[in-house]
This record gives structure tokens, C-alpha cells and sequence, in this order.
């Protein structure tokens, strides 16, 4: 790093200028250059997995989204996760961050101007120092007003602080992803309670035909018609109903735990929420502008475009790293050995001292700052690729699973009605000592497998639903009022 100051006086700046440039040919940013590039995704082909689906102009989902589900309790339970947990109180206290690193690049750009009062006093001995000075006391005070300021010839202070500034835009989204997902597993979790609920009633079901088959069991062996194996056996499948509704029980004790973790609050909290509504998942559909407004609707991906932003600034504000650079510092002040004396002209002094500095040899350390900073680049604009590509896959995934599971249900719904039919048939047939026992057996199961796959099925179409707007970014609206202050200087 070379400075002159005095020197400048005698050579033209343009022509100075010019020599510095010169000189700093053997520190260049040249040969260096970022690789990554940003997926359009008007490239990405969706069409024929989005196809078949009705589409609407209003079908993005609401900020609100889960107030169709239908359930007050639900809509409380997401209203009181949504007023603070650690993980928003993480992603708030990032975005904070971000935002003073953003105020802190500002104020970089910025002359600095510092007032320095001082005052030394000292006496030395009149053995090593003669008198008039050696043996008496004598003090110094000072008083000054200073003055600095790096001129940003190359935009590069702007260039780091529009970085910083795309950074807390970044995490202000991040903020919001942070909302939605938080939302969105609750409504989940809740999800899988009412299950865990609908599972437990259907244990108690199957627990009182076992015990009915006990019954039915006993009254034909005292009659003669079967023996104790038989007994024994509607017995055994009593024990094994008793086991799963115990079961069914401490699976409603957990996903009621989860929730209250899911709330930020202790367990007992989850003791508190009631059986949840049977929740009716949203309308198949999909807005007529996707996958287009995809971009500004998944804030993963807002999130991931503003870093990618960030980067880019990032590597400009590193190059002209590589440039001369222009400083400017003044000082004036007060300067006397006797108080009385400190205000009068003769103490006054003052200092101007403007500089040029350029690198001319750094043993490649710049070199290596703007490599890192294009590996940044690339790395954001990988980030953004697979958060772009995951975005639409979402969509397309959680489509294909939801026209799924709407076939798979309405057949399900069929075999379970058949298979009640026949338990109720073979049951009366049994008591009435027509039918076999294995019958019964047989058939009994056949309805147990068709209520449990039935339930399944339906706690996977809400879930699913859930995640597919969630997919759609939830009702997600970038906000940018926290940003207000950090951008101020961007209108001047």
C-alpha cells in the first residue's frame, strides 16, 4: 500500500490518478469472475404436472389460510404460536442483526467527526533536568476537533451497504418463512391429534366387538357348540384391543406435548386443548398466474433472490478494493501549557491532511477477498436455483398426492361400508349359530384394516392440503416497514 500527501501538491490529480492506476496493474481483479446464474423459471417445465387442476385468479391463500379448516380452537392455538415462540424469537433476533449490520455500512459512508479534551501533567527531578524545567510542575492541556472522510470513488462503500442492506432484507423474509412454517405445523400437529383422537375411538370400537365375540364365545361353549380354543381366542384378540386403546391414548398425550412445544409452552399447556374438530381440507385448486407469481409468493425463495442480490453488491464492493482510494482528514485545535493561556491565538493549530493510497503489492489477498466473494455469489445463486426448483416440485408433489388420496379415499370409503355390512352379517349369523367363527375372525379384521386405512387416509389428505398451501407461500406479503430506517439513504 503506497500514500502520498504532501506530493499532491505538485501533480495534477487527473495525472496522479493515472499513475496510481499504473501502478496497481500488478494487483487486478482480472481473470476473476463469478460461474453461477439464476434459473428463469419460465424454463422450468410444470405444465403437465399442474395440468388437470381448477384454476382461479383468488385462489393464493390468505394470510389467514387457516381459518377455512373451520375450527376456533385451531385458530387460536396458530394466533397464540404466531405472538412469540424461541424459534420467532430466533428469526426476529437475526433479522435485527441484519439490520444494524445494514445501519453499520451506512454509517460507514458517512465523514466522522470526534472532539478530543486532554490534559498531562508531570514534574521531573532536578537531578537529571535543570531548572527552569527541572523541580516544578507543569501541565499540558489540549483541546481538538477532528475530522475524516473516505471518499467512495468507486461506489464501493454504496456497493457494501447495498449488500448489507439485501442481507436484512434477506432475513426479514427469513422472519416471515419462520411464520408460515410455524403456522403451518401447528395446523399440522393439530392434524395428526385429531387422528391420534379418531384412532382411539376406533380402538374403543374394536374393543367392545372383542368383547362381544367373548360373549357371543362363552354362551356357545356352555351351550356345546364350541370349545374352550375358541374362547381363548376371542380372548386373546380382547387383550390385543385393550393394548391398542392404550395405545391410541398416549399417542393423544403426544401429539398434545408437540403441540404445547409447538406453542413454546410446557406440557400442561397441551392438556388444556380440547378433541379437535373433524377439519375439512381445502378445495383443490390452483391460482391461474402460477408458476409465475410463484417468485413473489414463497418467501424462501424472495429470501433466496435478496441474497443473491446481496452477493452481487457483495463482489462490487470487493473490487474497488483493487482502485485508488481518497481520503480526507482535519484537525484544528487549542494547545497550551497554562490554562489561561489555552484560549488565546497563539494556541491555536489545525492540520489538513488529504491522501491517495492504492495496493501495489498484497501477496494476493485482495485476489483471494474477490474469489471468495464470487464463490459467495455462486453459492447464493445455487441456494436460489434448488430453492426456486424445490418450490415447484412442492406444488407438482403435494398435487399429484391430493388427487391421489381423493381416489384412494372414495374407494376406501367403499370397501369400509362392505366390510361393516359384512362384520354385522357374519356376527348374526354366528350368535345365531349359522355362520363359523372363523367367519367372524376374518371378517372383523377385514373392517378393522378398512377403518384404521380409512383414517390414515383422511389425516394424510389434510395434512396434505396444509402443505400444498404452505407451498404456495401461505398468504405470504413481503413486508419492508422494519427496513424503513436502514433504507433511508437510498432516496438521496
Amino acid at each position: 500500500m503506497c500514500s502520498f500527501n504532501r506530493f499532491t501538491r505538485t501533480l495534477p490529480m487527473s495525472a496522479l490518478l493515472s499513475s496510481l492506476l499504473m501502478l496497481s496493474a500488478c494487483v487486478s481483479p482480472n481473470g476473476l469472475e463469478p460461474q453461477g446464474k439464476p434459473l428463469d423459471i419460465a424454463a422450468l417445465q410444470a405444465g403437465k404436472s399442474l395440468s388437470g387442476v381448477p384454476l382461479s385468479p383468488a385462489n393464493w391463500p390468505h394470510q389467514d389460510w387457516w381459518q377455512v379448516l373451520g375450527d376456533p380452537q385451531l385458530s387460536g392455538l396458530i394466533e397464540q404460536a404466531l405472538q412469540g415462540t424461541p424459534d420467532l424469537q430466533i428469526a426476529d433476533a437475526r433479522a435485527r442483526q441484519a439490520s444494524a449490520q445494514a445501519m453499520a455500512e451506512d454509517a460507514a459512508r458517512l465523514p466522522t467527526v470526534t472532539a478530543t479534551a486532554s490534559y498531562a501533567g508531570s514534574r521531573l527531578p532536578e537531578s537529571l533536568v535543570p531548572q527552569p524545567l527541572g523541580g516544578s510542575f507543569s501541565a499540558v492541556k489540549y483541546l481538538s476537533l477532528g475530522f475524516n472522510y473516505d471518499f467512495d470513488l468507486w461506489g464501493g462503500q454504496r456497493a457494501a451497504w447495498e449488500a448489507a442492506l439485501g442481507q436484512a432484507r434477506a432475513a426479514q423474509v427469513d422472519r416471515q418463512a419462520a411464520r408460515l412454517n410455524l403456522s403451518a405445523n401447528v395446523a399440522r400437529a393439530y392434524s395428526q391429534l385429531g387422528y391420534a383422537f379418531i384412532a382411539r375411538d376406533l380402538a374403543r370400537e374394536e374393543l367392545q366387538r372383542a368383547e362381544h365375540l367373548v360373549k357371543l364365545s362363552q354362551q356357545r361353549m356352555d351351550a356345546g357348540l364350541d370349545s374352550k380354543v375358541q374362547l381363548q381366542q376371542s380372548q386373546t384378540l380382547q387383550a390385543s384391543a385393550q393394548q391398542q386403546l392404550a395405545a391410541t391414548e398416549q399417542q393423544i398425550d403426544s401429539e398434545r406435548v408437540a403441540l404445547a412445544v409447538l406453542l413454546g409452552q410446557g406440557p400442561d399447556r397441551g392438556q388444556q386443548i380440547d378433541r379437535p374438530q373433524v377439519l375439512q381440507p381445502t378445495a383443490l385448486a390452483l391460482p391461474s398466474n402460477l408458476p409465475a407469481e410463484l417468485l413473489g409468493r414463497r418467501p424462501d425463495v424472495i429470501a433466496a433472490r435478496w441474497r443473491v442480490e446481496a452477493a452481487s453488491k457483495g463482489i462490487e464492493a470487493t473490487k474497488t478494493e483493487f482502485y485508488p482510494n481518497l481520503n480526507l482528514s482535519a484537525m484544528a485545535g487549542l494547545l497550551a501549557s497554562h490554562g489561561g493561556d489555552l484560549f488565546q491565538g497563539s494556541s491555536r493549530f489545525y492540520q489538513v491532511a488529504p491522501a491517495i493510497s492504492l495496493p501495489i503489492f498484497d501477496g494476493g489477498r485482495r485476489r483471494a477477498d474477490l474469489a471468495g466473494a464470487d464463490a459467495d455469489y455462486d453459492l447464493a445463486v445455487a441456494q436460489y436455483n434448488k430453492a426456486l426448483v424445490s418450490a415447484l416440485g412442492e406444488v407438482s408433489e403435494d398435487l399429484s398426492q391430493l388427487r391421489s388420496l381423493q381416489r384412494q379415499i372414495s374407494a376406501q370409503q367403499q370397501a369400509r361400508d362392505i366390510a361393516k355390512s359384512n362384520f354385522a352379517l357374519a356376527t348374526r349369523r354366528y350368535g345365531e349359530g349359522i355362520g363359523n367363527y372363523l367367519d367372524v375372525l376374518s371378517v372383523e379384521q377385514q373392517l378393522l384394516v378398512s377403518e384404521r386405512l380409512l383414517a390414515e387416509l383422511n389425516a394424510q389428505q389434510l395434512d396434505t392440503s396444509v402443505r400444498l398451501v404452505q407451498a404456495l407461500g401461505g398468504g405470504f406479503q413481503p413486508d419492508q416497514g422494519p427496513l424503513a430506517q436502514v433504507a433511508r439513504p437510498a432516496a438521496e
